[in-house]
């Protein structure tokens, strides 16, 4: 990504977490990465005024105590949240669960590849979008 602002994986699996780091650094990218395990701990990442906002949300949709939708609806009706892009990541591939996360204005929709390589794809190709892309300030 272009700034240095963090970038949010809200993501329930530890394997999930360790391959998304894996390509970050095989990608060389150098914004901190800051993971969450569900919903809920990713809002109290977001509301807490001592962490800097991130500048993209990776939300995976299957988690337990809050799921993806869920999440998706409380952030995107918070006026100081709603702002900062969220591509979903995730092993659904339902069309109603992508239906979903488009009516609450995701930015992505990305179905896991259980292939290293097309995933390592995926997030270079959205990283380098993001890269090139105009972000509105997040009041930071």
């Amino acid at each position: 990504m272009r700034n240095s602002k963090p970038i949010l994986l809200v993501e329930d699996d530890n394997v999930d977490v360790m391959i998304v780091k894996r390509a970050f650094k095989d990608l060389n990218i150098k914004n901190q990465l800051v993971s969450t395990a569900n919903g809920e701990e990713a809002l109290e990442y977001l509301k807490n005024n001592g962490n800097n906002k991130p500048c993209i949300i990776f939300l995976d949709l299957n988690m337990p105590k809050m799921n993806g939708i869920e999440f998706l609806q409380i952030v995107k009706a918070d006026d100081t949240l709603k702002k900062i892009p969220v591509v979903v990541l995730t092993t659904s591939s339902q069309q109603q669960d992508i239906i979903d996360s488009f009516k609450l204005s995701v930015a992505g929709y990305i179905v896991k590849s259980v292939d290293y390589a097309e995933f390592t794809e995926a997030i270079s190709t959205v990283n380098l979008y993001w890269t090139l892309s105009k972000l509105p300030s997040n009041g930071d």
